[in-house]
């Protein structure tokens, strides 16, 4: 009885101390917002922003969503992001469990004979049974909080790949949509050269025709000819780029390359002026980076623990005990009892400076991990800042092409009207035309990066898992 309160004091005493400093939450200096906002709707807070916001409410193209539930279930990246989870929470098993005593069995058994002696007074020989059943139990008590503090980095290592994890599926979110709404735009600009193409054709056709009637030199219908090269061209290089990046879709939902669904038409201008981004402390609960980084500074904290607890004592209990007998009738007799029970202390005194130096190098861990947790931070304003610039002035970017391509489409009719009127020669034709449908694909790969600003806006305010 005295034994176990000997132990339950010691026990209390270890659970009591840990040393090590207590982790608390960098200062970190935030602005009132970001860089970048224009109205006070964008500061809106709560279920309003866009980064509180499910990914199937932000994106409304049921085909898109559809890629994105789809890679959400088969990616291989968020698959290992997975198994990582699985490995750190059996770590933390493995790691807690040095908190408690570790018991082990054994039972052995023999039997040996003894030769005839050759000496004086010689002895018959003999034969002897050895039995054995034995449970032996040692015990490290944690005075100095080490195996706490081990657990505490350990479950820290858990939360921050679960974090991971969040972070792969928001990384994935974000590139599926922008894979999918830049196959979607090659779409677009594929179907503009397809219609130059075929518009440019028929010119050709009537350009050889008034050739063979000598209306026209062989000079224009060349220049017809390279009007119809250059759209087969284009069309050729477009088709390509979506086959490319129909692969790149299918290897983000975890399939091998093939071609996949287009959905429907994009809408034209249906994206909102201003986007709610809500207030910068909101990123420090919200996106998965700086909450891994705060994990992980969290464990870098306890690791400093773990080094200052080797300067202290480490007090072990050991004990054993069982029977032990020459017959298997007297093993579970009383006199076949056999115990052992004692304590030993061990303290650092001299190792050249190697467990200071650990501390050292533990608490130049924490700093740094002090500073990549501040550094995440500031790296996460920037891309809001980034995006909400990109948004807005892609929106202009966008309205300047559209201006442009009116122009374009205008000046190419009257080209056409000033070479049929013969005030003009089929060069004029071939450079307006030229111009008009760079102009169109410009509009559309404009359209495109108010899109994918859009895309990169979310996934900045810590939207998508």
């Amino acid at each position: 009885m005295k034994a176990l309160l000997v132990v339950a004091a010691a026990a209390a005493a270890a659970a009591a101390c840990t040393v090590g400093p207590k982790f608390t939450r960098p200062v970190v200096v935030l602005p009132d917002t970001f860089r970048g906002v224009e109205s006070p709707i964008q500061e809106t807070g709560g279920p309003t922003a866009l980064g509180d916001q499910a990914w199937w409410d932000v994106f409304q193209d049921d085909q898109l969503r559809t890629l994105i539930g789809d890679a959400l279930t088969q990616n291989l990246d968020l698959q290992i992001a997975a198994t990582r989870i699985v490995e750190a929470r059996a770590q933390l098993g493995v790691t807690r469990a040095d908190q408690f005593p570790t018991v082990d069995g054994g039972a052995a058994a023999s039997r040996d004979r003894a030769a005839r002696s050759v000496v004086p007074f010689a002895l018959d020989p003999y034969q002897r049974s050895d039995l054995r059943l034995t449970i032996t139990a040692a015990w490290e008590l944690d005075f100095w909080g080490k195996y706490r503090r081990a657990t505490e980095a350990a479950r820290a290592a858990l939360v921050g790949s679960e974090w991971g994890r969040r972070a792969v599926a928001a990384s994935l979110v974000a590139e599926v949509a922008g894979a999918y709404f830049e196959m979607r735009a090659l779409d677009v600009q594929l179907d503009l050269a397809a219609r130059a193409l075929a518009s440019r054709r028929e010119a050709l056709r009537l350009t050889g025709i008034a050739a063979g009637g000598g209306a026209v030199s062989l000079l224009d219908v060349r220049g017809a000819e390279q009007l119809v090269f250059t759209a087969a061209a284009t069309a050729v290089d477009l088709a390509r780029q979506i086959a490319q990046q129909e692969n790149l879709i299918s290897v983000l939902l975890g399939l091998n390359p093939a071609a996949v669904g287009h959905g429907a038409d994009v809408d034209r201008h249906v994206l909102p002026p201003e986007i709610p981004v809500g207030l910068p402390s909101a990123l420090l609960d919200r996106r998965p980076d700086i909450n891994q980084a705060e994990q992980q500074l969290i464990a870098a904290n306890a690791n400093l623990g773990i080094a200052k607890a080797a300067l202290f004592p480490q007090v072990t209990l050991t004990g054993d005990g069982g029977v032990a007998s020459s017959a298997l009738s007297d093993l579970l007799s009383r006199p076949a009892a056999l115990w052992t029970i004692g304590a030993a202390l061990a303290q650092p005194i001299f190792d050249a400076g190697r467990t200071r130096s650990r501390v050292a190098v533990a608490d130049a861990q924490r700093q740094q991990a002090v500073l990549i947790y501040q550094q995440t931070i500031q790296q996460s304003l920037r891309e809001v800042a980034d995006a909400l610039v990109a948004y807005r002035q892609g929106r202009l970017f966008r309205e300047e092409q559209e201006r442009l391509e009116r122009s374009a489409a205008d000046a190419r009719r009257l080209a056409e009207i000033r070479y049929r009127g013969g005030a003009t020669s089929f060069l004029e034709v071939l450079d307006s035309d030229t111009r008009a449908l760079s102009a169109q694909l410009g509009v559309a790969q404009a359209e495109l990066g108010e899109r994918l600003a859009l895309v990169q806006m979310y996934r900045a305010l810590g939207g998508g898992w």
